[in-house]
């Protein structure tokens, strides 16, 4: 174990450095509860809980947990370039960053300007998760490769005194062309260089890097670790700054990776919550319902409700705490709601015996009035809806050629399609 040279973290949580994963999560769980904000509405007992949610997430990562134990907290400012206790919680929770080789095709927007140095551009890239990702937390390896200033050179693109301002432009890159628009009206424009290319200098070929080839930069790749923490949601923001294309005399850009979720074939999330729809039949919908789930952990559920409590069509019920896990809070979860879809027999599932048997089991009929007088007596029948009404429609509905001998007239009617 590396040495340990701060142990202000262990002592929040109560514990020893030698702790064990399962000790820091029994310390943790076991605080959480008696100082939540819930239970102590203050400003010391929130104060404290976040300080704890701080020391867990530190020491229940064994990256973060080595820094801390060769450097403290000091090397966790450091590292993320934070100066304050808000931008290492920062830092910790949400300030990790993802990279691949394959941000060289991403978006661009140009980066502020300092007052000492001018700042490369910003990298903005879209960053594919899913949404077990999203819940269990991810760390990954990914693969960058960008600029660096030459080692060879040093930045400079030649041997010592080799590079010269270029006397055409003088050193700006760019010569000042006067065109005439019409005559006796001419305007002035901006051109590149030939000489020099933009560049402002000019290196003899003889004197030039042979590393760089007198670009000043070469490529490198560099293999950089990724945190994706628990409860990040969609559109959030994961950066490494200085990270970007380095420059002579410029400051590097960052790379700024912007999460998308990739679409579940179960779960739709709405903020901490999950939401899904199930399909259950007539029996369950009006007996109880008795379902196992497969969760986004790999945990199973299994979902019930009494019976007797009538599902129906179109209903949503829910399950508290078995939601998405709020980020920089993950044992707070959001709930899961189930939308239900019932499927209903086919026709004729049931012998016409039983039908009676079945009808005294569930509620009454209404009470049907019939209509005095003479009336006519129509059955429900399946339609083509794609089809059009018409004289030719109605004639189908009442031509089958016979009447009964009460002098009603039967015929096919209208069938309310199943949806």
């Amino acid at each position: 174990m590396a040495a340990i040279v701060d142990t202000r973290l262990y002592d929040i949580l109560g514990v020893s450095p030698n702790a064990s994963d399962s000790d820091l999560r029994k310390a943790f769980r076991r605080l959480a509860k008696e100082c939540h904000p819930d239970k102590n509405p203050n400003a010391t007992a929130a104060e404290k809980f976040k300080e704890l949610n701080f020391a867990y997430e530190v020491l229940s990562n064994p990256e973060k947990r080595e820094i801390y134990n060769r450097l403290g907290e000091k090397g966790l400012r450091e590292g993320g370039g934070s100066s304050n206790m808000e931008d290492i919680f920062s830092h910790i929770f949400g300030g990790s960053s993802l990279f691949g080789g394959f941000l060289s095709g991403g978006m661009h927007s140009r980066g502020g300007s300092s007052s000492r140095r001018r700042r490369g551009e910003d990298m903005v890239h879209p960053l594919k998760v899913s949404l077990e990702d999203l819940y269990n937390g991810k760390v990954t390896k990914l693969q960058l490769s960008k600029n660096v200033i030459c080692s060879g050179c040093k930045g400079i693109g030649g041997k010592a005194g080799s590079v010269q301002p270029c006397a055409t432009c003088k050193g700006r890159g760019y010569r000042i062309v006067v065109q005439q628009v019409v005559p006796g009206m001419v305007q002035q424009m901006k051109s590149v260089c030939h000489i020099c290319r933009g560049e402002g200098e000019i290196i003899n070929e003889r004197d030039r890097c042979k590393q760089c080839e007198g670009k000043k930069v070469v490529k490198e790749v560099k293999i950089l670790e990724v945190h994706v923490d628990k409860g990040m949601q969609q559109g959030q923001k994961i950066t490494f700054r200085g990270e970007g294309d380095q420059a002579p005399d410029m400051e590097p850009g960052d790379i700024i990776l912007v999460l998308q979720e990739k679409e579940h074939e179960m779960f739709r999330r709405n903020g901490n919550d999950l939401h899904m729809t199930k399909r259950v039949g007539l029996c369950e919908a009006l007996c109880g319902v008795c379902f196992a789930l497969n969760h986004l952990d790999g945990r199973q559920i299994l979902v019930t409700s009494p019976a007797g409590k009538v599902i129906y069509p179109g209903c949503t019920q829910g399950v508290c705490g078995e939601g998405m896990p709020t980020y920089r809070n993950p044992f707070e979860k959001g709930d899961l709601y189930i939308k239900f879809d019932i499927e209903f027999p086919e026709n004729n599932w049931i012998d016409a015996e039983r039908i009676q048997e079945l009808e005294q089991l569930l509620p009454a009929r209404p009470d049907i009035e019939h209509p005095v007088g003479e009336y006519e007596d129509v059955d429900l029948h399946d339609l083509d809806t794609t089809k059009g009404g018409g004289a030719g429609a109605r004639r189908e509905a009442y031509d089958d050629g016979s009447d009964d001998e009460g002098g009603h007239q039967h015929g096919q009617g209208v069938q309310c399609t199943q949806q």
